[in-house]
């Protein structure tokens, strides 16, 4: 349990999270079952003058693994508008969605075209 962090910051994650959530639904996040819940959750199991509190850690393990999902899924839906295929896309953007550049086409005016061309046909 030692790598879960704090509860409160879970909490603050948490509803980090749940407002992204809802400003695409287009509305306060406090006004969502989930918030309600989770507060509701939070305040029941706060800490006790008891040694272990099992259902504290249970709580809190459940949240963080809450948190994990939401962060995936945005995450997840992110990387879907980003990369999914939207129609036939030209070598250049292809090639700039996986960090590479094509080379640049050199542009050779009507002179050096007449030099070129000259000098291949002597050898």
């Amino acid at each position: 349990m030692a790598g879960l962090g704090s509860p409160v910051r879970t909490l603050r994650s948490l509803v980090r999270e749940l407002r992204y959530v809802s400003a695409q639904a287009g509305r306060p996040y406090r006004d969502t079952a989930a918030y309600r819940h989770l507060r509701e959750a939070f305040r029941a199991h706060r800490v006790t003058s008891e040694k272990l509190c099992r259902a504290q850690h249970e709580l809190h393990f459940q949240a963080a693994t809450y948190l994990c999902l939401l962060r995936s899924v945005r995450q997840h839906l992110a990387l879907h508008q980003e990369y999914h295929a939207k129609g036939e896309r030209s070598t250049e953007e292809a090639a700039g969605l996986v960090g590479l550049k094509l080379p640049q086409q050199p542009d050779l005016t009507a002179m050096q075209l007449w030099f070129l061309n000259e000098q291949w046909n002597l050898i």
